[in-house]
């Protein structure tokens, strides 16, 4: 069953443009209620979380009233992290979990995930059933209507869910670490915690206005945070995206750690401890080739998928295997959370130095890096540049020179109109060589 308004991370796009409209919210919400009601669960609870975007409130009305008028009960959590919303729609025994985020988009841009009762996000069978609902006429097969109402103990259930992940025994005491919110749904819940755990907290990114989120602050913008850690002086420091659930780590000179080398940290220290489920982390195809090298080292191994954290955690779940997450930040560790915390990421990390008293910067650097180099491509409505016979025979060329060298991956945005061209390749000169060719073609076809 194919899918148009479903991506890779549920449905996306520009506010108060098709498909982030009220009408398309409702009419989700209300395909959503029908499908769920329909499998016979008790309760019929909902939960809803967004982030700090102005529009939230536009969308988080919409969809409850779609919601409610298929007898769902909506309860509205206010902003809070992604993985909290999966957290509290298993911990409530709600039937479903909505967030209301665009991530680490800019703040015209705005998004809808589903959870399923097991906290999980939706398959994408489910999405395309949940779709077809959309695209047909809903009917309403009986008169019950849902109720709605604001819960406001949602993120301090989440909070303190968190603490729990932190190792026994341990504290932050006489660490102090930069948090950076992004202005996004987690500038009440990370400082809260990293405070209540005892480290000296500098938080950035907690002055949300509804048009800030991602602006200059955040994991995609790192050098805010980079700038407050040396500014105060602090240990470390977590940068977050605008719904939490993704992380970058700075140690104590403003180097920053991406996904690949936190997986890379907490992959080693697991299996040293003999939790790390098969031996095996799992990764999507962008994860540097210098990970997989590391894990080989140690009789380890990496498990790669399609980009997406979602399509992480499904091959976790076939597979019975606990650790996995994306080079951008997403860090998923079933044994905590269905989906990446980018919070619980970083306090494994402060847990690390905690328990081995090494600075951040000992800790960031687990493997060297095989060179790579990312570029993308943005394409306007309807255009199909990788379709063009010009830009199959670029990338055809580009395997050729690569050939035993290095690794290609070109790819559709799941969630932004880009065409993404990475490479890696330990020759510097190659590696620009081929992406740039690439590019060049891909823009030329657009």
């Amino acid at each position: 069953m194919s899918r148009k308004l479903f991506g890779t991370d549920g449905v996306r796009g520009r506010a108060n443009t098709h498909p982030m409209t009220a009408e398309m919210a409702l009419r989700l919400g209300a395909a959503a209620g029908r499908y769920f009601r329909r499998g016979g669960t008790s309760g019929h609870r909902v939960v809803i979380g967004k982030d700090t975007r102005l529009s939230g409130y536009m969308l988080e009305n919409a969809m409850t009233a779609g919601l409610c008028s298929t007898g769902m009960n909506v309860l509205l959590l206010g902003p809070v992290p992604t993985p909290a919303v999966g957290f509290l729609t298993r911990s409530m025994r709600a039937d479903l979990g909505v967030m209301i985020s665009a991530s680490h988009n800019p703040y015209q841009d705005n998004g809808i995930k589903f959870f399923g009762p097991d906290g999980f996000k939706l398959s994408d069978e489910a999405e395309a059933e949940i779709e077809a609902i959309v695209a047909g006429e809903i009917e309403l097969t009986d008169q019950r209507i849902g109720s709605a109402r604001r819960i406001e103990d949602g993120r301090g259930r989440y909070q303190e869910f968190v603490k729990t992940t932190f190792p026994s025994g341990l504290r932050l005491d006489g660490l102090k670490v930069v948090i950076d919110c992004a202005n996004g749904a987690a500038y009440k819940a990370a400082p809260e915690v990293l405070w209540e755990l005892g480290a000296e907290v500098i938080p950035v990114g907690v002055t949300p206005n509804g048009t800030n989120i991602n602006d200059r602050v955040g994991s995609t913008y790192t050098q805010t945070a980079a700038e407050a850690v040396v500014a105060h002086g602090a240990h470390m420091g977590i940068s977050l995206d605008g719904d939490a659930d993704r992380v970058m780590i700075l140690d104590e000179t403003g180097r920053v750690a991406d996904g690949d080398q936190v997986m890379a940290l907490l992959a080693g220290r697991w299996a040293e401890e003999g939790r790390l489920n098969g031996g095996v982390l799992v990764a999507t195809v962008m994860s540097n080739l210098g990970l997989e090298r590391f894990l080989t080292g140690r009789g380890l191994r990496l498990e790669r998928t399609a980009v997406g954290d979602r399509y992480v955690v499904e091959a976790m779940r076939r597979g019975g295997w606990n650790l996995g997450g994306e080079q951008s930040g997403h860090i998923v560790m079933t044994d905590y959370a269905t989906t990446g915390d980018g919070l619980i990421a970083g306090l494994q990390f402060l847990a690390e130095m905690a328990r081995t008293g090494k600075p951040a910067s000992a800790l960031i650097d687990q493997f060297e890096t095989v060179p790579q180099l990312l570029k993308n491509v943005r394409y306007g409505a309807g255009a199909q540049p990788l379709e063009a016979a010009s830009v199959k025979a670029a990338i055809a060329g580009a395997e050729v020179l690569l050939n035993g060298r290095g690794r290609l991956l070109i790819r559709k945005s799941g969630t932004e109109p880009l065409v993404r061209v990475m490479a890696e390749c330990e020759d510097a000169g190659l590696l620009v060589q081929v992406v740039d060719d690439i590019v060049g073609a891909v823009q030329a076809a657009v």
